[in-house]
């Protein structure tokens, strides 16, 4: 089976791991805060706050906002953490439609602001960065927040400028399956020394360290921390990031010729300015075959292709069940399939995946 996106962990992986575990200390070390120090770096960013997950993350930086009661404009195109986060802190999450890149569409932004908005929270749809400057307009004119959910992007750019540097916070997803991997694991990236002072005492239980055993304790917090063996191993792949970038895009640039004029699907047409991380391959197969969908799905498994779909628009879950449906949203979720790009494949697997794909849809003109 050649997985849709599968991680790469190499001897540098695993020596990095195994000395912190033969270490005196395996958690809550310094090695945490020399992994945070190499993202800052990378991104070039003041202050990053490691998670255990990118969904811990999300929910910190939607509590540091502190807007029960209020909602945030998003997209329904994205993994339910987005959106759950908001409901656990009493936050109402507005769908917007999305544009041609599976991202929110941000000319349809500005007609679902009201006096309840608070915040627009975008999403990086398979690694391609949102229209952050149109974002950032309509922020600044509304005086809203910025939370950008960039689980998908890292080590993605903008016009040149690493994602993570534009909103007022962002987050990323260091999970198995994307760019580089801590195991599970996420982080928030900011310029507000405010936002990051209150990020580490949520990410950590809310104690504020007066002097040697003494401590204070004004809210509650989680353990939201990631360990020191979770952050050898990031700070190992980080290392690796723009060779796996690299390798992604020889992968998707293979697909984007091979499937030039297909009779069958669309793929996504991605801007000269923006730097995909291609966490994820989608193809948009025509209107004809999104009845046949489940069938090439299943025809795919059996030949030894993975692929998923990305993603079921939340509206249509039963949590979110009285939020309209959206148009673009809907047509783009009954077209889309993603298939395997990632950097442990090769181009021969590239080419499996190609003819296969082509072939399999040929049955069902």
């Amino acid at each position: 089976m050649i997985p849709y996106s599968r991680q790469s962990i190499n001897k540098d992986d695993l020596s990095a791991v195994l000395a912190v575990l033969k270490s005196d200390i395996i958690t809550q070390g310094n090695v945490v805060e020399e992994f945070e120090k190499e993202i800052a770096k990378y991104l070039g960013i003041k202050y990053v706050i490691t998670f255990n997950s990118a969904t811990s993350a999300l929910y910190t930086a939607y509590k540091i906002l502190d807007y029960k009661g209020f909602e945030f404009i998003t997209t329904p195109l994205t993994f339910c953490a987005t959106s759950n986060m908001m409901l656990n802190l009493g936050i109402k999450p507005i769908f917007c439609e999305i544009d041609n890149l599976g991202n929110i569409d941000t000319f349809k932004i500005e007609k679902l602001i009201n006096k309840n908005t608070r915040a627009i929270v975008s999403v990086d749809y398979a690694g391609i960065s949102v229209d952050v400057y149109k974002i950032i307009e309509i922020c600044k004119r509304y005086n809203l927040s910025f939370i950008s959910d960039s689980s998908h992007s890292f080590g993605g750019e903008y016009k040149g400028r690493k994602i993570g540097q534009f909103a007022d916070m962002s987050i990323f997803s260091f999970h198995a399956l994307k760019p580089i991997t801590t195991i599970e694991g996420g982080a928030i990236v900011t310029n507000n020394k405010d936002f990051y002072k209150k990020a580490l005492l949520i990410r950590s239980h809310g104690i504020i360290k007066n002097e040697l055993w003494d401590s204070q304790l004004d809210f509650t917090g989680f353990n939201f921390r990631l360990s020191d063996v979770a952050s050898a191993l990031g700070i190992s792949q980080l290392k690796r990031l723009e060779g796996f970038i690299e390798k992604r895009a020889k992968i998707a640039n293979f697909y984007n010729l091979a499937f030039k004029d297909n009779p069958f699907f669309s793929t996504l047409e991605i801007p000269k300015h923006i730097k995909s991380s291609h966490h994820l391959y989608p193809i948009l197969l025509n209107q004809k075959l999104w009845k046949h969908k489940k069938a090439i799905f299943k025809d795919l498994l059996d030949k030894g292709i993975g692929i998923q779909v990305h993603y079921k628009p939340l509206y249509q879950y039963n949590l979110y069940k009285n939020h309209a449906k959206l148009q673009s949203a809907e047509c783009f979720y009954n077209a889309e399939i993603s298939i395997p790009c990632h950097q442990k494949m090769s181009l021969k697997d590239a080419r499996f995946v190609a003819k296969n794909l082509l072939k399999i849809l040929k049955k069902y003109r």
